[in-house]
């Protein structure tokens, strides 16, 4: 039987997602079998829509299930079967459905209902219905916006009342969206009143999160979007109406506010964009237009000759009716909101103690090492001992998604490189949050220590030819100088790669930062994220086709790298015969790598020359070679060539969904990891993330 835990509410817009979304990350670390299953979903598919809750879920954690397998009814299915007195078949049929995806799982996550309909009461006594009949342990989840402390407190009873009074097991709560000063005193209250094994979180509110995107909006509008749709992802803050004249008007603008005008004001529309690009002004999420009202053609032409545009909706209703409108609206996430499910996640590790519930709610053992678990202990890891990296490529949209990513879950410091007029533009552009303190953007020219730095290089490397004049060209290109500025220990690591390619990144670090003692080979891993487990794969990108020796120390370095990431090293270098049955030049290098290895290292459990079947499967391991403490166990492997690495290494990730996350960079006195130009946010915040962990062993 597998865990489970039940998700309650007694209300709508309780932030449950948040909760969930916690949760499943928290047991994904425990095991790649997770399930998420709600008796009752909103919509099933209609007109090309589904469960966005659910559906968020499935996508955003890829789990190994089928939406039609994880809820048993839609709201109006279960509203039909209720009317007609069929309690009990409703009750049988998500028994069974829940079934089915329990034995899928180690653990499971039930959602309750929405509380989307008219009949609170009854949806939160067929909560407690189905929960019991599930067995499941249920954590409540209230919300305290706008609550003072004896509301709070009343809810709560409430709620825990009518739960244990269905005989329910109500393992804790959780308040979330905390708007009240009175944190402590509410969390006294409850913790006195609540019984003595009923786990209890406080969450504050969080305006990001409660801030709906300006694709929300449309929706919610049913507005036509003029200008700016590649932009809807961005957050509104709130909505301002604009009807005085332009000089009393710019006072009210605030961060991220959406402004609501008569759509034939060109004043306020013109006034709008020129404070949205002024840096005396904050920056405008939007502007709707009402009244069913278009700008004139002379406006029109000036809006088409902008370079980049903040969204522009158009809607028929006046502007009275749209600000009353839209005072309703309810901001949800979704798949596409990856800032905000990160900023979810942050919270859930802020407020929850996930050492608690982990011992009380998924106490299912761990089964090896899942991604989920290695990303989240690279993610600790990183934060416990906080590195500062330098991005050289600041002008790239994806490394400033990133940089705040990781500046938000406070993960590390970062250098931005790049003209820095340009990158505060686009940073206010993209609507993106950036701290004031560990975070600094910088010109190359303008740092304070260019001409030193231009020194240094050519001190470095006039015994090559380079002349002062060259030295200070080099300089400026920023790889050269996020690699001096690594180099003089302003920053402990770089990453770049999204704009240049492994040559630009690499030739520098190789010039200057050069190889630690007693190390020839600068090489690389990528750590391959499979579905129950995490592989070293060495080397997939660097070494076109290594000698023996360098083979060798390619084996080694691979097996410090795991070991500094909490994979314990069990080597296999690999080749196309295993054991002694193979004969020819490559596989007698292999052997010959295998025997300067185990001289070198003579603790390291090392195998080779062995297949890759035989590494990795213990069946197969048990025929060819029985006595092996590497086969079938193989956590580092090692491959002869960079073609048969490299090709290796992208297959397993086409064929099996593995995440591959690297080439990460190892044998230099200071990291510096290359990007691929088609990398992904998710990408470059990894890369980081390896980084710093790799500074920790030099800070």
């Amino acid at each position: 039987m597998a865990g489970s835990i039940y998700i309650a509410t007694s209300e709508a817009q309780s932030g449950k997602s948040l909760i969930t979304l916690g949760l499943i990350e928290l047991s994904l670390r425990k095991t790649s079998k997770v399930g998420i299953f709600r008796p009752i979903i909103h919509q099933r598919g209609t007109a090309g829509q589904r469960d966005d809750h659910l559906d968020l879920i499935l996508s955003h954690f890829n789990l190994n299930l089928d939406f039609k397998d994880c809820y048993a009814f839609t709201s109006e299915e279960a509203a039909d079967l209720v009317g007609h007195g069929k309690i009990d078949e409703l009750i049988e049929r998500v028994i069974s459905v829940y079934k089915n995806v329990e034995d899928q799982c180690d653990f499971v996550l039930i959602e309750g209902t929405d509380f989307l309909g008219e009949s609170a009461a009854f949806e939160f006594d067929l909560n407690a219905i189905i929960a019991k009949n599930l067995r499941s342990p249920v954590l409540i989840v209230e919300s305290g916006i706008d609550a003072a402390a004896h509301e709070t407190l009343r809810n709560v009873n409430l709620a825990v009342d009518s739960f244990l009074a269905k005989e329910c097991h109500v393992m804790g709560v959780v308040i979330n969206r905390m708007t009240t000063k009175d944190v402590d005193k509410v969390h006294k209250l409850l913790r006195k009143e609540l019984p003595k094994d009923v786990l209890l979180y406080l969450i504050p509110e969080n305006k990001v999160l409660s801030s709906p995107t300006l694709q929300e909006v449309v929706k919610h509008l049913h507005a036509e979007v003029l200008y700016g749709e590649d932009k809807l992802g961005g957050l509104a803050h709130g909505f301002i109406v604009a009807a005085m004249q332009i000089q009393h008007f710019l006072d009210y603008l605030k961060d991220r506010y959406v402004i609501i005008t008569p759509g034939d004001r060109a004043d306020i529309i013109m006034a709008t964009l020129q404070a949205h690009y002024s840096v005396h002004y904050p920056s405008v999420a939007g502007i709707i237009l009402t009244g069913g009202f278009r700008p004139a053609s002379s406006v029109v032409r000036i809006l088409d000759g902008l370079p980049e545009i903040i969204p522009i909706l158009s809607v028929p209703e006046n502007t009275f009716q749209t600000a009353l409108c839209i005072s309703n609206i309810q901001t949800k996430l979704t798949a596409e909101n990856n800032n905000k499910i990160a900023l979810s996640l942050k919270l859930f590790e802020d407020y929850i103690d996930t050492e608690e519930i982990e011992e009380k709610i998924l106490g299912f053992q761990p089964q090896g090492m899942t991604p989920k678990m290695f990303n989240y202990i690279l993610t600790r890891k990183a934060i416990d001992d906080r590195q500062h990296i330098v991005l050289p490529e600041g002008e790239d949209e994806r490394i400033l998604r990133a940089a705040e990513n990781l500046l938000a879950r406070e993960i590390v410091k970062i250098t931005l490189l790049g003209d820095e007029a340009e990158i505060r533009n686009r940073i206010s552009r993209l609507g993106l949050k950036f701290p004031k303190k560990d975070f600094q953007i910088i010109t190359p020219q303008a740092h304070p220590h260019f001409m030193s730095f231009v020194k240094e290089l050519y001190k470095l490397r006039k015994h090559k030819g380079i002349t002062l004049e060259m030295a200070y060209d080099l300089m400026s290109d920023v790889s050269y100088l996020g690699t001096m500025i690594v180099y003089k220990g302003e920053a402990a690591g770089m990453v770049s790669g999204a704009v240049h390619t492994t040559q630009q990144t690499i030739r520098p670090a190789l010039q200057f930062i050069k190889t630690k003692p007693g190390c020839s080979v600068v090489s690389s891993v990528f750590f391959m994220c499979l579905q129950d487990r995490v592989l070293v794969y060495g080397d997939c990108a660097v070494n076109p086709n290594p000698n023996a020796a360098q083979l060798a120390e390619i084996a080694i370095s691979s097996a410090e790298t795991a070991v500094a990431f909490g994979i314990e090293p069990r080597v296999a270098l690999l080749s196309y015969s295993s054991g002694a049955s193979g004969k020819g030049e490559e596989v007698e290098k292999v052997r010959k790598a295998t025997q300067i290895v185990k001289e070198k290292k003579p603790d390291l459990l090392v195998e080779g020359p062995i297949q890759y079947d035989a590494a990795v499967d213990p069946d197969v391991a048990k025929q060819k070679m029985p006595d092996s403490r590497v086969a079938g166990k193989a956590t580092v492997l090692i491959f002869p060539d960079l073609n048969t690495g490299n090709n290796t290494y992208k297959a397993v990730q086409r064929e099996t969904g593995a995440i591959a996350i690297g080439p990460v960079l190892q044998g230099l006195n200071k990291p510096v990891n290359d990007l691929s130009r088609g990398c992904t946010v998710e990408d470059i915040v990894n890369t980081v993330i390896i980084t710093a962990i790799q500074s920790q062993a030099n800070s």
